[in-house]
């Protein structure tokens, strides 16, 4: 998460506050906001994460790399945010696939757009903005498969896929059935 300097303080802690609702639980109970990982190596890869970004700076606001409480059935880690991240930071770089927010500081739109694309990766992404126009011009920049603008609602009909190396191809939409297809190309 990307927060403008001037706004960075008052930003974190209701960030944290946020994640320190979704307590981990049984995805079975309808009071869970936050299942388990998918298996023991990728908790472990989760945690390797947050461990590696506290290393290399970043403080943890709210979370961290123990196992939650009640975490000895399931694959937990708790919804972690890391504040004071540098763009290059490992967890700023890697798509780390569990709850971790890295929130970093930046002080102007051009400085956000370079550490937005400083990345190999490049599945998803947001933009909020009071000016709407602005947010839309900022998203066409942006080098990922997909950019929600100011929460802008999930779209089954539109290509999910990522730029760079968070894939090649898309799914849904249109283009998602055109991997489907055998295209015949004949030249007289």
């Amino acid at each position: 998460m990307l927060v403008h300097a001037d706004r960075y303080d008052e930003a974190v802690e209701p960030a944290a506050s946020i994640a320190a609702g979704y307590t981990p639980g049984d995805p079975l109970d309808p009071a869970t906001k936050l299942g388990p990982l998918v298996s023991a190596a990728q908790r472990e890869r989760v945690r390797g994460y947050i461990r590696t970004g506290v290393e290399e700076g970043a403080r943890v606001v709210t979370g961290g790399a123990e196992l939650p409480a009640g975490a000895e059935r399931g694959y937990y880690v708790a919804p972690t945010v890391l504040a004071d991240v540098e763009p290059n930071a490992t967890v700023a770089q890697e798509e780390i696939f569990g709850p971790v927010l890295s929130v970093i500081r930046y002080t102007d739109e051009e400085e956000a757009l370079e550490i937005a694309n400083n990345s190999q990766y490049g599945l998803a992404g947001a933009v909020w903005s009071a000016d709407q126009d602005r947010a839309l011009a900022f998203a066409r920049r942006g080098r990922t498969g997909s950019i929600d603008v100011n929460g802008g609602r999930y779209n089954p009909l539109a290509p999910f896929g990522g730029y760079k190396r968070s894939g090649i191809g898309r799914e849904m939409g249109t283009a998602g059935l055109e991997a489907f297809l055998e295209t015949k190309a004949i030249q007289i």
